[in-house]
This record gives C-alpha cells, structure tokens and sequence, in this order.
C-alpha cells in the first residue's frame, strides 16, 4: 500500500486489510510506505487513527517508511493510491515483472477508471470517505485473489 507519506492514505490501506486477511483467515503479509520520507518512523496522523478506531480497527503500531526498489521483489501486489504515486512507484521498477505488480488500489473497484484515492491530509474531513473507499478496495481485492 503506497501512498505519499505513509500517514493518510496508506496506513489506513495497511490496517484494512490486515483486518480482512484476519477475517478471512488469510496468510498475505501487507505493508505500506511512502514515496516520500518526510514522515519516516512517525505514526499515522491521528485523523486516520481516529477513523480506523471507529471501524475497530487499530493502526496505532504503525511506522512511516520510504517505498524502496527492493520493496517490488519483496511484494506481489504494489497498490497506490493516486497517478502519481504510481509513477514514482513505476519509476523504480526494472523489469517489465515489476511493473506488472504496481496497480493503482481503485481499479480493482472500478477496472480502467483510474480513480485516484484523495489525499485528505489538508482537510478536515474526507478521511471517512478515503476509509469507505480503500474498504471497498480492499473487498475486491480479497475476494480477486483468496
């Protein structure tokens, strides 16, 4: 799960999912960082805590970290949240089977569409609405590959 600075959007990817392999009894491993630093080793903001609690979902324990080159070996799926991301993502990629496992998360929802998940950092509200979103995503993603 890649988003800018592993604080919003990410994280809350990250915890959703955790939450349905548990569900699901699943034996997938997931991740998130950043394409940027700037947050490295801080917890996710407290709007994205907040609204994971609310959905009983704790992300607490969560770090930021920058996404790495050798993170597309180490994963199978490398899902990001906006165009951009996806090609700072794709910029690292050295072979075509790299590139092949960055997807942007909302075309699993919407195949082609290439919806972006907003960054709700500036605001005040809209981290109930990336939740909702990367949830759905997060369904389909499950039920794709489980």
């Amino acid at each position: 799960m890649v988003c800018l600075g592993n604080i919003c959007r990410s994280p809350l990817a990250e915890g959703i999912m955790k939450n349905k392999i548990q569900e699901h009894q699943l034996t997938w491993e997931v991740d998130s960082a950043g394409t940027g630093a700037w947050h490295a080793g801080e917890k996710p903001d407290p709007r994205s805590i907040k609204v994971a609690q609310k959905n009983n979902i704790d992300i607490t324990n969560q770090r930021g970290r920058q996404f790495q080159a050798h993170d597309l070996d180490e994963f199978d799926l490398v899902l990001t949240m906006d165009a951009t991301n996806f090609q700072n993502v794709r910029h690292l990629a050295i072979s075509s089977e790299q590139e092949n496992k960055i997807h942007l998360i909302m075309n699993f929802v919407n195949p082609g569409f290439n919806e972006q998940v907003p960054d709700p950092y500036y605001g005040t509200d809209g981290f109930d609405n990336v939740f909702e979103m990367l949830d759905v995503a997060c369904d389909k993603i499950v039920n794709k590959y489980k």
